[in-house]
């Protein structure tokens, strides 16, 4: 199936699908090697807002092991940075996506395992630079990310990558960056930030360029997204 067949099928799933009576849980992995985001308190509080889903956080990569991750309908990097798995945890992961698991990474979670080509196809592509913190539109025009009620041109504030690739070529890029609206964007008139696409295990896997700011995990739109995110990820 055609990863936009599957992203629009499973927008209305979301929309109309009753509330299910056992919680699906997800991990929400938070280790650092390299920089570390003073949002990411902020960001956990986010995520356990919710009622639809239990999580659970950790940045112990030891949770890394094919028993326990078989618990998660989903695995979040939240603003993760630098090489935070070693072989054996990575090659959990790796098994755990194969088996139809699903992701979601936030921000950050571009700018870490380099050296993991499954990560890097997974992520869909890898941080380069950004300028400072500053506001801009972003575009927002598929489908499923109007399925979480956020406007077309949404204007927010936060910091703004380029990646060292487009990922148009293997995603579906839901969310794009207007770069006449800030300074610093080198990518040019194609510049996503948030894509999507099925993995090869059947399992789903998104990301999102944004939430650097703690204030953005207090933006009800900005909350929305996250959300609509690591649910579609978790398949509910």
């Amino acid at each position: 199936m055609r990863p936009l067949v599957v992203l629009a099928a499973l927008a209305l799933a979301l929309l109309a699908a009753p509330a299910a009576t056992a919680k699906p849980r997800l991990l929400a992995f938070t280790k650092t090697a390299g920089f570390h985001h003073d949002s990411i308190p902020a960001a956990v509080d986010a995520l356990r807002a919710q009622r639809r889903y239990a999580v659970d956080v950790t940045d112990d990569a030891s949770a890394f092991t094919g028993r326990n991750l078989r618990r998660y309908a989903a695995v979040v990097f939240l603003l993760t940075t630098g090489d935070v798995l070693d072989s054996g945890q990575q090659r959990a992961f790796e098994g755990y996506i194969h088996r139809g698991g699903g992701y979601a990474g936030f921000h950050s979670a571009t700018d870490t395992e380099y050296d993991w080509p499954f990560y890097g196809r997974l992520v869909g592509a890898y941080f380069k630079q950004h300028p400072a913190v500053q506001p801009a539109t972003v575009d927002v025009t598929a489908p499923f990310a109007r399925a979480a009620r956020l406007p077309r041109a949404w204007t927010r504030t936060d910091e703004w990558y380029d990646f060292r690739t487009n990922p148009r070529a293997t995603a579906t890029v839901l969310i794009t960056i207007d770069e006449s609206t800030y300074q610093g964007g080198t990518m040019g008139i194609d510049h996503p930030l948030v894509w999507a696409h099925a993995t090869t295990g059947g399992g789903r896997a998104i990301y999102t360029e944004m939430g650097h700011t703690a204030e953005s995990y207090a933006d009800p739109l900005f909350r929305q997204h996250l959300v609509g995110a690591v649910r579609w990820a978790a398949g509910f």
